[in-house]
């Protein structure tokens, strides 16, 4: 259960990432709320994972899941540029949380 509290949290990671974008700096109130409320259930259930977990695993595969879902939002929400580079950093940064996950 703790590996699944630990993908939701970074999943809300992601939430609030994209709301960030969408605040537009925090201008608009609804979306702004949205956002803030994300970021609380992102730190609150990593919070949870991190009863069970090390430190060093579960922030890792946190911070993995909400880069790598941040940057596929942005690809296909905001029309960022997908390039060759981006995507094996992208490759990258899931081989480490894999690896960190048969680590423990």
């Amino acid at each position: 259960m703790t590996w699944v509290i630990l993908l939701l949290a970074g999943l809300s990671e992601i939430a609030w990432a994209v709301g960030l974008k969408l605040s537009n700096g925090f201008s608009h109130p609804w979306i702004s709320l949205f956002t803030l409320l994300g970021c609380g259930v992102s730190l609150f259930l990593l919070g949870i994972a991190l009863r069970a977990l090390p430190l060093s695993l579960a922030y890792g595969i946190w911070v993995g899941i909400g880069v790598v879902g941040s940057a596929i939002a942005g690809f296909y929400l905001f029309d960022e540029p997908i390039t060759l580079t981006k995507l094996l950093s992208l490759a990258l940064i899931v081989v480490g949380i894999i690896g960190l996950k048969l680590s423990s």
